[in-house]
């Protein structure tokens, strides 16, 4: 089926609200973006456990998308993340993250953004997935995820 959407994870915002779950989003020091190909089927309604890099969808051989020294096996932190709740939505974004200048990047379909500083419930444990809309690719040039004008995701309440 492969990528059709951009999702957070419901096993995200049960283990924050049943605080089962380190995650902070305004303070955590390394969450991550990691390139996937279109190899894989993500999906919203995983456990905790599945939704974690290099775990089920996530694995690193075969379907992640890097080069050494331009995106890392692993992914790319956020920037000047950000953490907001205005008028009843409450938005999570960074800056628009990008690879090394001479990157060689091919069949880039979406990302998994993660957070590489928790370990419970299980480490590097999935935020949410953004789809690109297709395949995307870059030749001896710099690769960049630029997030929606209305941040990575955001939630209305």
């Amino acid at each position: 089926m492969a990528w059709s959407n951009s999702k957070i994870f419901s096993a995200l915002v049960t283990d924050l609200m049943n605080n089962t779950t380190a995650i902070d989003l305004n303070t955590d020091a390394s969450i991550k973006v990691a390139l996937y190909d279109n190899d894989i089927t993500p999906s919203q309604t995983v456990t905790s456990a599945n939704s974690a890099y290099n775990v089920d969808q996530w694995i690193t051989t075969g379907n992640e998308v890097s080069e050494a020294g331009q995106w890392a096996v692993g992914g790319v932190a956020l920037a000047s993340v950000t953490s907001t709740f205005t008028t009843n939505v409450y938005t999570f974004d960074a800056a628009d993250t990008a690879s090394g200048s001479a990157a060689d990047l091919a069949s880039v379909f979406g990302c998994l953004v993660y957070d590489d500083t928790i370990a419970t419930p299980v480490a590097d444990q999935g935020i949410c997935y953004n789809y690109f809309g297709g395949s995307n690719s870059v030749v001896n040039g710099t690769f960049t995820v630029v997030w929606n004008a209305s941040g990575i995701f955001a939630l209305t309440l």
